[in-house]
């Protein structure tokens, strides 16, 4: 009679089952797969007359793996895709509302596929799961709507015009010494000199 398997056992068979799909996130960077690379993005990046051009923005995402509840950021450049384990993420491009903007937003163009099966018969293949806008302050208007995954905006680094001279205007006036005074009023003032007496007046001859 075989004996049954420890309650120990059982649990470490049914983690390794569960782990061996493939799903858990890994660091190391993995090639992209065909059909994530030839998937096209919908619609057209418009340039913005303000701010960082679009190529140079970065956008931080955070990804989220539900089955191990791991969360990893992916500081992406406009344009890049980040595969991590079996799940692609893709980033169009992220914007920012203007300064003097009311109430601010931050958001980015996001596309992500999975490799999944669509039904338990079918073999592994890579689907799109998501494409559209995500936003920071408003993640309610639009989500990664996944069993495993979950993907969201944390920033989008650009700067738009003047920004950069009110940086530079407190760090000048941070370099000065609190207690410096100009050099003007800082030497002290000569004492006059005491007047000399007038001359004695030549006698009348």
């Amino acid at each position: 009679m075989k004996r049954a398997l420890a309650p120990g056992l059982a649990v470490l068979a049914l983690l390794a089952g569960c782990g061996s799909d493939g799903g858990d996130q890994d660091a190391q960077e993995k090639p992209l797969p065909a059909a994530v690379k030839q998937a096209p993005v919908a619609g057209p990046i418009v340039e913005s007359d303000y701010g960082t051009p679009v190529k140079d923005r970065v956008a931080t995402l955070g990804l989220l793996n539900k089955r191990n509840n791991l969360t990893q950021d992916l500081v992406m450049k406009t344009g890049e895709s980040r595969r991590v384990g079996n799940v692609v993420v893709k980033l169009a491009t992220c914007e920012k509302t203007l300064p003097w903007e009311s109430p601010p937003e931050t958001g980015a163009f996001v596309q992500v596929f999975v490799e999944e099966r669509a039904r338990a018969d079918e073999k592994l293949a890579w689907r799109k799961v998501f494409s559209g806008w995500l936003f920071k302050e408003s993640p309610s208007l639009n989500v990664v709507e996944h069993p495993v995954y979950d993907v969201w905006v944390k920033d989008c680094a650009m700067k738009f015009p003047g920004e950069e001279e009110e940086l530079a205007a407190p760090a000048s006036s941070a370099a000065k010494p609190s207690g410096s005074v100009p050099a003007a009023a800082a030497a002290p003032k000569p004492s006059p000199s005491p007047s000399a007496a007038p001359a004695a007046p030549a006698p009348a001859e």
